[in-house]
C-alpha cells in the first residue's frame, strides 16, 4: 500500500476543490470547463456580487446550469477509498516530507506510524507489535511525525496533546492540571479545523476583494479610454477657437494693411498732382524767359519799347515742398487699436489660465484688466458701483415695466422665468465679436426663449398664471406689489402653477445620471458621508489635504461627474432639521469657477447657477444677481442639464416634475453639479434613481 503513495499524491492537486483546498465533494464543471465543489461554489457566488469562475475568472451574465461530473466523482471516490488507510492528514502531507521520516528501529525503511507514547516512528515491519500485541494497545498511534521534539512539552517531556484557547499555545496533560488549570481547551485537531475554517474565510475574503480590485482596475481603464477621446475633443475645440481667434487677428491685420494701401495711394495722388502743376509752372515760366530773351536780342529800340512783358503768375510764388504723411484719422485708429490689443493680451497671458475668464467675459473693458489683486477698499468700491448701476437700470426700464402691464401684465416675468439673464437689450448693447460655437449656442437660447415664451401657461383672462403648488400661496397671498415687476423689481418672479406645466417623472429618468461627492473639492467644513452621496455642515474642521481644487472661502462641494454633451437628470434630497432654519443651495458650476476668491460662491459669479434654499424663501443667483422665486421651498429637486441646448431646468419633485425655474447658458466647458450648504442643520443626498 506504500507503494502505491506516489501515484496517490500525484492526483492530490487535480483532484483538490481550489475554494475549499480539499477532496472534492459532489463536483459540478462549469462552461468554462473548470471543477468546484457545487456547496463551495454556490457559497462563493452568494457573498459576491457577480457571476465568475473563481479560478479563471470568467463572467456570466446569468447563473449557468450546474452539471455534476460523474467521471470526476467517481475518481474522488477511488482516491478517497485508497487513501483512507493512511490517514487523511498523510494524503494532504507533501511527498518531501514523508519521504524523510525514517524509521527509528532500522533507519532504512520509510516510517508508517508514529507512536506518541514512544516517542519513535516505526515503518511498518515494526509497528507490528503495537498492532498485535496487547501490551501496546494503551500506546497512542498516529501518522509519522517529521519532528517529535516539535510535539513534547519543553517542561515536562510529555506529548502535547491540547491547546489552550487563552493562551493559544499547545500543552500536555501536566500542563492542563498545574498553570493552564481554569484555562479553555480543545484537542490541536479541533484549533487545527477552527484555524482552517478561518483561512478559508480569510481566502474567499480576499477572493471578493481580487475580484472588486479588478472590476475597479477595468473600470479605471475605461476612464483612461473616456480621458483620451476627452482630451482629443478638448484640443480640437481649442484649436477651433484659437484658429477663431486667429482669423479675427489676421483679418483685422488686413485690415490695417489695406488702411496702410489706401493712405499711401491716397499720398500718391496727392504728389502726383503737384508734380504736375509744378511742371506746368515751370513751362510758363520758361515761355516768358523764352519771350524775354528774345526781346533783348532785337536792335531796333522803337520796337524794343514798344513791346509788352510780363512776369508770369507761378513766378509772384516761392515755390515749396509740400509735407505729405500717412497719418490718417483710420491708420491712426489701426495703429492704435493694434498696440492696445498687444497690451491687453499681454497682460491677460501673464496671469493663470484660471484667472483669465473674469477678465475677458462680456462687458469688461480694457481699463478693467488689471493683473495685480484688489484691495478690500476697491473691491467694495467695485461692488457699490455695480449695485448703482443696477438701480440706475432698474430706474430706467421702470417706464417700460409700465407699458408691459398696459398690454400684458406678466410679460416681463414670463420673460425671466425662461432666461434668467440681462435679456435681448444686454446682447445688443455688447456687440463684442463670438466665436461660431458661441453663435450657436446664443442662437439656441433664443429659440428656447421664443418657444417658452410661446408656450408660457395661461389662466382663464390669458395671462400666465401667477402661483405654483409646491409654494402653497393663496390669490389672496399675492399683493399688486408681488405681482407688479415695477414695484417688486425685475429679481421678484413668480412661478406658473398651471398643471400642465408639469412633466412625467418617467420621462425625466430616462436620463437619470449617477453621481458621487467629489472629496478633492469638499471645504473642510463639508463632511462627506453615505459613500459621498450625502455632504452636511461639520462642527470640526476635516483633515483634508489642501489642493488647488478645494474650495478654501465657502462651504461648497462638486460632484465628480462633469458633462459636456448630451441630457443628464438627477435627484436631490434637501434634509433639515427641526430646530435650526434651513440654508444651502444647489446648481451647476464650470470646472474653471474660483476655489479661493471673495466671488467663489455658487452663484456670485459668471460661472456658476445656484437655486438657494433659505428658510421659507427660494431665490436663484448668477453673476451676483438675484431672483426670488417665492416659498417655501420642496423638499426633493430634480435637475434636467441639457448640454446640446445650453439649458438647466430645476423641477420640484413630487408624484410628478413640476419645472421651478430654467437656466440659460452657452456651455463653454464641462459643468459640475455643486453644492452649498452654509447652516448646521442643513444637508443634502443624491437620491439613487
Amino acid at each position: 500500500m506504500a507503494d502505491n503513495m506516489p501515484s496517490l499524491l500525484s492526483l492530490e492537486e487535480e483532484l483538490t476543490c481550489s475554494i475549499c483546498l480539499s477532496a472534492f465533494e459532489n463536483p459540478v464543471t462549469l462552461p468554462c470547463g473548470h471543477n468546484f465543489c457545487e456547496g463551495c461554489l454556490e457559497e462563493s457566488w452568494k457573498e459576491s456580487f457577480i457571476l465568475f469562475c473563481p479560478q479563471c475568472r470568467h463572467l456570466y451574465s446569468s447563473k449557468p446550469e450546474l452539471k455534476k461530473n460523474t467521471v470526476l466523482t467517481a475518481v474522488v471516490e477511488t482516491f478517497k477509498k485508497k487513501a483512507s488507510p493512511l490517514g487523511s492528514d498523510y494524503v494532504i502531507a507533501k511527498t518531501e516530507e514523508i519521504e524523510i521520516i525514517k524509521c527509528d528501529t532500522c533507519m532504512t525503511a520509510k516510517a508508517f506510524k508514529t507512536c506518541l507514547t514512544c516517542m519513535a516512528s516505526f515503518c511498518e515491519e515494526h509497528v507490528r507489535p503495537h498492532m498485535e500485541n496487547p501490551i501496546f494497545r494503551p500506546h497512542q498511534l498516529t501518522n509519522p511525525l517529521a519532528d517529535l521534539g516539535a510535539q513534547i512539552c519543553q517542561d515536562h517531556n510529555k506529548i502535547m496533546e491540547f491547546f489552550c484557547q487563552k493562551h493559544d499555545c499547545c500543552i500536555c496533560a501536566i500542563c492542563l492540571q498545574q498553570l493552564h488549570r481554569d484555562c479553555e481547551y480543545t484537542t490541536p485537531q479541533e484549533r487545527r479545523k477552527q484555524k482552517k475554517s478561518e483561512m478559508t474565510d480569510m481566502l474567499r475574503v480576499l477572493d471578493r476583494k481580487i475580484d472588486k480590485n479588478s472590476l475597479v482596475m477595468a473600470q479605471i481603464r475605461e476612464q483612461q479610454l473616456q480621458l483620451q477621446d476627452d482630451a482629443s475633443a478638448q484640443k480640437k475645440m481649442m484649436s477651433t477657437e484659437y484658429q477663431f481667434i486667429r482669423y479675427l487677428i489676421d483679418k483685422e491685420e488686413q485690415d490695417a494693411l489695406k488702411a496702410v494701401d489706401k493712405d499711401f495711394e491716397s499720398g500718391q495722388t496727392r504728389i502726383q498732382s503737384l508734380i504736375a502743376k509744378f511742371g506746368q509752372n515751370v513751362e510758363k515760366m520758361s515761355a516768358v524767359k523764352m519771350e524775354l530773351n528774345s526781346l533783348l536780342s532785337r536792335a531796333d529800340s522803337l520796337s524794343f519799347l514798344q513791346a509788352s512783358t510780363q512776369l508770369a503768375s507761378s513766378a509772384m510764388f516761392d515755390p515749396y515742398c509740400p509735407h505729405v504723411n500717412m497719418e490718417s484719422k483710420a491708420l491712426l485708429a489701426h495703429h492704435s487699436s493694434a498696440v492696445a490689443m498687444k497690451e491687453l493680451l499681454s497682460k491677460i497671458l501673464t496671469l493663470p489660465a484660471e484667472n483669465r475668464f473674469s477678465l475677458l467675459k462680456p462687458g469688461q473693458g480694457i481699463e478693467a484688466v488689471d493683473p495685480t489683486p484688489a484691495s478690500p477698499e476697491q473691491d467694495a468700491a467695485r461692488r457699490r458701483a455695480r449695485s448703482r448701476h443696477r438701480k440706475g437700470k432698474e430706474a430706467e426700464e421702470e417706464d417700460v415695466s409700465k407699458t408691459d402691464r398696459t398690454f400684458g401684465q406678466d410679460r416681463l416675468s414670463k420673460e425671466m422665468l425662461f432666461e434668467p439673464t440681462a435679456g435681448p437689450t444686454a446682447a445688443a448693447a455688447n456687440p463684442t465679436l463670438v466665436s461660431p460655437g458661441q453663435q450657436a449656442a446664443r442662437s439656441r437660447a433664443r429659440s428656447r426663449r421664443r418657444k417658452g415664451n410661446e408656450d408660457a401657461p395661461t389662466g382663464e383672462g390669458g395671462t400666465p398664471n401667477q402661483q405654483h403648488p409646491i409654494f402653497n400661496l393663496s390669490k389672496t397671498d399675492l399683493t399688486s406689489e408681488q405681482c407688479s415687476p415695477s414695484k417688486a423689481g425685475a429679481d421678484n418672479v413668480t412661478i406658473p402653477r398651471d398643471i400642465s406645466t408639469a412633466a412625467k417623472r418617467s420621462d425625466l429618468l430616462k436620463f437619470s445620471t449617477v453621481l458621487t461627492l467629489d472629496p478633492r473639492t469638499a471645504h473642510k467644513r463639508i463632511d462627506l458621508t453615505d459613500d459621498f452621496t450625502k455632504a452636511s455642515l461639520a462642527e470640526e474642521p476635516r483633515q483634508y489635504p489642501d489642493g488647488p481644487e478645494r474650495f478654501a472661502v465657502c462651504s461648497q462641494v462638486l460632484c465628480s461627474q462633469g458633462f459636456l454633451q448630451g441630457r443628464h437628470y438627477w435627484e436631490v434630497k434637501i434634509n433639515r432639521t427641526k430646530s435650526s432654519g434651513l440654508g444651502l443651495g444647489l446648481g451647476l458650476a464650470y470646472g474653471s469657477m474660483d476655489r479661493r476668491g471673495p466671488s467663489s460662491r455658487l452663484g456670485l459669479n459668471s460661472a456658476s447657477w445656484c437655486m438657494e434654499f433659505f428658510n421659507d424663501k427660494v431665490a436663484t443667483w448668477h453673476d451676483g444677481v438675484e431672483t426670488v422665486l417665492g416659498g417655501p421651498g420642496p423638499s426633493r429637486v430634480g435637475v434636467l442639464l441639457d448640454c446640446d441646448d445650453g439649458s438647466a431646468t430645476f423641477y420640484a419633485v413630487a408624484d410628478r416634475a413640476f419645472p421651478l425655474y430654467t437656466f440659460v447658458f452657452p456651455l463653454w466647458e464641462a459643468v459640475y453639479p455643486a453644492f452649498w450648504i452654509f447652516s448646521a442643520g442643513s444637508s443634502i443626498s443624491l437620491c439613487k434613481l
